[in-house]
């Protein structure tokens, strides 16, 4: 590899709006602020919900449920 080509990547502390704060190393080089993280994600939390917008679940499963059930 050729030597001094590659940038700088020191370590930053990283602040969510949760409250959680965690250290990683990043090329910006300042302290981050996010809006979210592994503490308050839904998805990493279980706390995901699948809205249902108009009944459209419903829908599908009315128009294609009979498919792939046998008789």
């Amino acid at each position: 590899m050729k030597a001094d080509i590659h940038p700088n990547y020191p370590v930053v502390a990283v602040t969510c709006s949760c409250g959680n704060k965690f250290e990683t190393r990043s090329t910006f080089g300042k302290a981050l602020a996010i809006d979210v993280c592994n503490e308050c994600h839904p998805f990493y939390t279980g706390k995901q919900k699948t809205l249902d917008t108009g009944g459209r679940v419903q829908k599908f499963a009315d128009r294609f449920g009979a498919f792939g059930k046998k008789a």
